[in-house]
């Protein structure tokens, strides 16, 4: 499926709840969106709750989608990061009442750090993400988060190899500087 395709079946569902599209949306993103969360260390159950919880948003707010903004790959995608980000949130502000469980369940202090700091690093990168051109986030969240190579894009882009090759070293170097930017 194309990007264009994909973008074309978010307006759908966002301009007539298209429930077709919605359906194809959900075929094409539901497994990547697994791969996502596993990937950022999430457990198996949590992940499949969170794709469902990200395609309930993904209806909710199909409407405010723009094309001329992002790809849709790239604006679902935030979707899932928010939703884990607001799952971690709600799970940290839970009391847990019985002693013995939450001394069982303690984590240590340099694990919550690396927890916090890859938080705050996918916050970043997301956030430059969205600064970047939309021709060449849509190729760096095809080959991250749809673990495309770059013939696959070229392909699935109608594309030259060369010019994905080229919008990706583009989109690293402007990525690196904004990152740049923010740590200075």
């Amino acid at each position: 499926m194309t990007a264009g395709q994909l973008s074309a079946m978010l307006v759908a569902l966002g301009e007539h709840h298209d429930r077709g599209a919605f359906r194809q949306l959900f075929d094409h993103f539901a497994p990547r969106l697994k791969s996502f969360y596993l990937k950022a260390g999430t457990n198996p159950q949590m992940a499949e709750e969170l794709v469902q919880e990200t395609f309930t948003q993904i209806w909710r707010k199909a409407h405010l989608y723009r094309p001329d903004k992002a790809a849709a790959s790239t604006w679902i995608f935030t979707i899932a990061r928010n939703q884990r980000i607001d799952r971690l949130r709600s799970e940290k502000s839970f009391v847990y009442k019985d002693e013995d469980f939450f001394a069982s369940k303690l984590v240590s202090d340099e694990e919550q750090t690396t927890e916090v700091h890859r938080n705050e690093l996918v916050e970043r990168v997301s956030k430059a993400m969205a600064l970047l051109p939309s021709n060449q986030a849509e190729i760096v969240s095809m080959a991250f988060y749809d673990e495309a190579t770059h013939a696959e894009i070229a392909q699935k882009l109608s594309l030259p190899l060369g010019t994905v090759k080229s919008r990706m070293r583009l989109a690293f170097g402007r990525l690196r500087n904004i990152l740049s930017e923010v740590e200075a």
